[in-house]
């Protein structure tokens, strides 16, 4: 009776004549996030679903369109979903870090309300927390063109997302407790391709019994097929036996159209490929995603293994896989690859001119900032992780809340340029943020002085690659920069004992997470948030306003309202009158639904 009664109340409310809602659409979304039980690997374990899949759906929009994802969070502790290349403009409120939200209580819901405004491509979202998305609760993001804008390539014949990554046969949790302990998390135990262990290509390295993935393609067409990294830290190399990948579109993207028989994704990375089903189908093709960066002797059985399955197959895939780049011996391969990735400058994205429209070599920097990481290292008598001898710790007030509020003491603004100027003190655990300038265009410079490869994302924004190399960077690397067709994505690689700088236009007022994208060393600090305010607005037309369904924590919990938990097993547990409770839940949160919808529109 209740869901009827939520059913009606939603719909008369959409029925109501709303001016506002008369511009872009609309694309709701309800999840439940829970524990399940998968055996990826072989082994039974508790991995994080949504609406009870793993790995999760996938968020089919298209740009400008207006999304609403209502989130219970049926875990056994707090929850935050971020939405990795969704820039949020002008509405950091709904980023789903640490440092812009507090996070969903156990047992609670609560609606995310974003705009992909002006945005297309590929892109994921997962729990930012906790290292909960070592657990899953991930799940692709594709966001189409709209009709009138062109796409450079002939529509695709199908759409297939493709979700890589390491996995552990241990829990999030018991990974949580070796890093608090100081330990490395060591070698995975695999790579899963969509939530699946590797197919059995080989006897004596992939057990009996586990689930493969099969991607199913008919002979003579043409797929778009995004690739995603939502792993912990292992760079993947992505290849498809017997076919060429046409690299079309990275985060958001176009690229100029060259083939690849593999190439390297790193953690945090999508990527999107035109692959032509032009091969003989005598047997089904192997999909591999292996290891990157490692000893790879050590690490054979950590190969995601799938199967491509041609409609008119003849028989199983079978025999060595594929081999991987043959680099032992060049370290600049993978680099000079990346390189190779460029801004396709005759395409359009969200809008009908061009992207090289927008020419960044020609503007002034006006900040810059070069951010080192290097080993973790023992801070405060705990393993930490740091950039620029600082380690982030969260906030118990979210950043962007505390300044709304105007809660003192919450952060400092003495983030240093340059690691030089933090070597005089020893290293330390703060909340020190950079203090962005609206409409100031920044060079950020990462220095990895690490012996492991790192990736980084910046929240908020695309920025443009404009260089990477081996050795430490120097004012003369400038030289070096690419200065016409620099990618524009929001994660870029960083390799060991190496350099990569991006240029970013600071024209997104909120706080942005930039943080480095494996797991381990976010959770250890290796993070900082880039404040960026117009102080010039009084109206504050340049930025949504605090939600009007905003959680408070820490120095600002005595606004929170409080919420009934209702785990889904509790209410099916429940006695008849508990499930009234319930209902009534479920009706106000329909009339939340659209009472934010309305105000967002507005």
């Amino acid at each position: 009776m209740w869901r009827l009664l939520a059913l009606a109340v939603l719909a008369a409310v959409l029925a109501a004549p709303r001016p506002a809602m008369a511009g872009d659409p609309y694309a709701f979304f309800d999840w439940d996030v829970s524990y399940v039980t998968a055996a990826p690997l072989g082994v039974k374990q508790q991995v994080i679903g949504i609406n009870g899949k793993f790995p999760g759906p996938v968020v089919n929009v298209t740009t400008n369109w207006n999304v609403v994802v209502n989130v219970l969070n049926d875990l056994d502790e707090p929850l935050l979903i971020t939405w990795n290349g969704i820039q949020h403009r002008k509405n950091c409120w709904q980023d789903g870090v640490l440092g812009t939200n507090c996070p969903i209580p156990s047992g609670w819901n609560w609606t995310y309300e974003f705009q992909v405004k002006d945005q297309i491509g590929s892109f994921f979202y997962f729990p930012s927390t906790a290292l909960q998305r070592a657990a899953g609760g991930f799940g692709g993001i594709v966001v189409n063109n709209r009709d009138v804008i062109a796409v450079p390539f002939a529509r695709p014949d199908g759409d297939i997302t493709i979700l890589i990554g390491d996995w552990y046969n241990r829990n999030h949790t018991d990974l949580r407790k070796m890093l608090d302990e100081g330990k490395d998390l060591g070698m995975p135990d695999g790579v899963l391709i969509n939530g699946k262990g590797p197919y059995r290509y080989n006897d004596s390295l992939v057990p009996a019994g586990i689930d493969h993935e099969t991607i199913d393609v008919h002979p003579g067409r043409t797929y778009r097929i995004r690739v995603h990294n939502v792993g912990t830290s292992t760079s993947l190399n992505f290849r498809i036996q017997g076919h060429n990948m046409l690299l079309v579109e990275t985060e958001g993207s176009y690229t100029t159209q060259q083939n690849y028989t593999s190439l390297d994704v790193h953690v945090g990375q999508s990527y999107s490929f035109l692959v032509t089903t032009d091969q003989n189908a005598t047997s089904d093709y192997y999909v591999v995603a292996s290891a990157r960066m490692v000893n790879e002797s050590l690490w054979r059985r950590v190969t995601g293994v799938a199967v491509l399955r041609y409609s008119n197959s003849g028989g199983a895939a079978s025999g060595p896989l594929p081999d991987p780049p043959q680099d032992q011996f060049d370290k600049t391969l993978s680099m000079n690859q990346a390189r190779s990735v460029r801004w396709n400058l005759s395409a359009g994205a969200a809008r009908p001119n061009p992207q090289g429209s927008f020419r960044y070599s020609a503007i002034n920097v006006t900040q810059a900032y070069l951010l080192r990481s290097e080993a973790p290292a023992e801070i405060g008598g705990r393993r930490r992780a740091a950039l620029n001898g600082l380690s982030f710790s969260p906030p118990e007030t979210p950043l962007r809340l505390a300044d709304a509020y105007d809660v003192k003491d919450a952060y400092t603004l003495d983030f240093p340029d340059r690691p030089d100027a933090a070597a005089a003190r020893p290293p330390r655990i703060a909340r020190s943020i950079i203090n962005g300038t609206y409409r100031g265009f920044m060079e950020i410079i990462f220095q990895n002085n690490d012996t492991r490869m790192q990736s980084y994302h910046m929240d908020g924004y695309a920025f443009f690659v404009v260089g990477m190399d081996y050795g430490e960077w120097t004012e003369s690397s400038r030289g070096t920069y690419n200065k016409g067709d620099s990618v524009a994505r929001s994660t870029v690689q960083v390799y060991p004992g190496a350099w990569t700088a991006v240029l970013v236009s600071l024209d997104n007022v909120g706080f942005w997470n930039v943080r480095s994208e494996n797991l381990d060393s976010w959770y250890l600090g290796q993070e900082v948030y880039v404040r960026v305010v117009n102080t010039e607005d009084g109206a504050n037309k340049t930025e949504m306003a605090v939600p009007s369904n905003a959680l408070y924590c820490g120095q600002l919990h005595k606004y929170q309202k409080e919420q009934t938990p209702h785990h889904k097993m509790a209410a099916a547990s429940a006695a008849a009158p508990a499930k009234s409770t319930v209902g009534s839940q479920i009706v106000a949160a329909a009339l939340m639904l659209v009472a934010g919808a309305l105000t967002f529109a507005s």
